[in-house]
């Protein structure tokens, strides 16, 4: 079994008691976890696996699947002041949206997590702004090294071929 510091990126309903979760970890990079009987009404995993959290997860890998086993989820910061407001959750979403599609399953990218920690930890007491936005766009280039001499934006879009299309509504709602 094996423990790291994660923060939970996208659930997904596997079964009727079952969820796929993925994770940025600390340790690991990304990863995705099976937690079976998670939506069952005395399930462990209660109150602790819901988008933004950050955890201390503890796995069992999986020989066959590139899903691994949760076996425990402690909840270390559920990130309540970014929950206050729908446009802290709305900029941290594509935080999570970015992160997704810029890294690859289980290539370890520590740098990324403190990354993303440090920005939910910002929109918890922050008003979502262009500069956050920019910013965070900036470094997660410069950290996967594709930054170049124009915007961040163009060299994450050069690297992946999209941009989610939530970055548009936020820059003409962010000031």
């Amino acid at each position: 079994m094996e423990t790291t510091a994660a923060i939970l990126l996208r659930r997904t309903k596997f079964s009727e008691t079952s969820l796929i979760v993925s994770w940025l970890t600390r340790d690991f990079g990304k990863l995705k976890t099976m937690a079976r009987g998670a939506r069952g009404p005395k399930s462990s995993f209660a109150g602790v696996l819901d988008l933004f959290f950050e955890t201390e997860i503890s796995f069992v890998r999986s020989q066959k699947s590139e899903i691994h086993t949760l076996r425990e989820a402690v909840l270390t910061d559920p990130h309540e002041g970014l929950r206050k407001d729908y446009g802290r959750v709305e900029l941290g979403a594509y935080f999570i949206e970015l992160i997704e599609m810029t890294t690859e399953l289980e290539a370890p990218v520590p740098e990324l997590f403190d990354l993303l920690q440090r920005a939910l930890r910002y929109l918890e007491g922050a008003a979502p702004n262009r500069r956050a936005l920019l910013h965070f766009e900036n470094e997660l280039a410069r950290l996967l090294g594709i930054q170049g001499e124009g915007e961040a934006s163009s060299a994450i879009w050069a690297v992946s071929h999209h941009l989610p299309e939530a970055r548009r509504r936020l820059l003409e709602k962010l000031s």
